[in-house]
């Protein structure tokens, strides 16, 4: 769709990009570090000083415990979540990942030989079934996938649900991966809950996140995990092994926006994103495209059967042609279901361009 979207010289909301300016410290953070010369390897867990102010940052924001030794420094998050599901996971384990799902999750879990196991939930609050996820455990179950908040839902897993998976991961020896890269992209008053809080998870967990979507710097890649030292040493071997370390100057750049950044900036991200959600929920359901009001991150699942066209892609390819908008056609992130005529729009523009997107839909009336 972005090839598309880009032959048509058109708005793309297909892709994750997020398009906030990237803070002055973590800019001046990755310059000053190139003027420094720190252009050599680092070590595999990541710069050690970055990895303690990962690590402070989560303590300060959730009110917990981390140290040094609980992080690792990847290449993105999904470095980070490769380098651990290679640590935890064989050929053969079952997994299971909650629908819709973030297809990079399940293209990891097959290429590691995993067999993933799949669980609707019920829009549009993306409800858990928990006795037909207790019902899906077998022995051969390794793990259970949340992202939090949910690429693409928008749904932010509270508490209970929480205590409930943690309640599950306890009994059946499972381990939880909890991909928490939106935390800061919450709205209307929601209360983001980190996976790392929950008591019965405590031992059995692995966070993955990053820096691209809150720092706007996808290109970079510098993302991290968070879980047991003894996970984290295994899986530093990996990450030598596959990635090296992410570019040093630019551990550096974070590393200066963790440490100067006053957390007005995060809290602004999320005021700033919900006004874009409220904006283009509004015009989606004017238009005549069905949405509902999403709780976290900043994708919109939106209904296009208004939209000519016999499947979901046809129709997503039609809304390109007439508005010049690419999206994404829901079968990304289901993986075997009827065609729901659902599209998933990024709203993390410019303010212009999403006026402009808006514009253009307003036309479909």
């Amino acid at each position: 769709m972005t090839l598309l979207c880009n032959e048509l010289n058109g708005i793309n909301m297909a892709q994750g990009l997020c398009d906030l300016d990237v803070p002055r410290e973590v800019l001046e953070g990755a310059q000053n570090a190139l003027i420094r010369g720190e252009n050599s390897y680092t070590s595999s867990y990541g710069i050690s000083e970055l990895r303690s102010a990962i690590a402070m940052k989560q303590n300060s924001f959730h009110s917990l415990d981390i140290k040094e030794e609980n992080v690792l420094v990847s290449t993105g998050a999904t470095g980070a979540f490769y380098t651990t599901a290679k640590i935890l996971l064989h050929p053969g384990d079952e997994v299971i990942v909650f629908e819709p799902y973030y297809g990079y999750h399940v293209s990891t879990l097959q290429s590691l030989g995993c067999k993933v196991k799949f669980i609707s939930t019920t829009p549009p609050e993306y409800s858990i079934d928990f006795n037909k996820l207790e019902n899906l455990i077998s022995e051969k179950t390794k793990a259970i996938l949340v992202c939090n908040p949910s690429n693409p839902s928008g749904k932010v897993y509270t508490k209970a649900e929480l205590e409930s998976l943690g309640k599950l991961v306890k009994q059946y020896h499972l381990i939880l991966f909890s991909d928490e890269m939106y935390e800061h992209f919450v709205y209307d008053d929601t209360t983001f809950v980190s996976a790392l809080s929950i008591d019965s998870l405590k031992n059995n967990v692995v966070v993955v996140s990053g820096f691209s979507k809150i720092y706007s710097v996808t290109g970079w890649r510098v993302g991290y995990a968070i879980t047991s030292a003894e996970i984290i040493e295994a899986a530093s071997h990996i990450n030598d092994l596959i990635y090296l370390c992410p570019p040093a100057p630019l551990q550096h750049g974070v590393l200066n926006g963790l440490k100067n950044l006053p957390l007005s900036y995060y809290k602004n991200v999320a005021v700033e994103h919900q006004k874009k959600r409220d904006k283009l929920v509004k015009t989606l359901n004017d238009s005549g495209l069905k949405a509902d009001s999403i709780k976290g991150a900043y994708y919109i699942l939106a209904d296009i059967s208004k939209i000519e066209g016999t499947t979901t892609t046809e129709k997503a390819i039609n809304l390109l042609n007439k508005t010049g908008i690419a999206t994404v056609p829901g079968k990304a992130f289901y993986h075997a279901t009827s065609d729901m005529h659902l599209v998933r729009f990024c709203f993390s523009k410019k303010e212009k361009e999403l006026d402009e997107a808006c514009r253009r839909l307003r036309e479909l009336i």
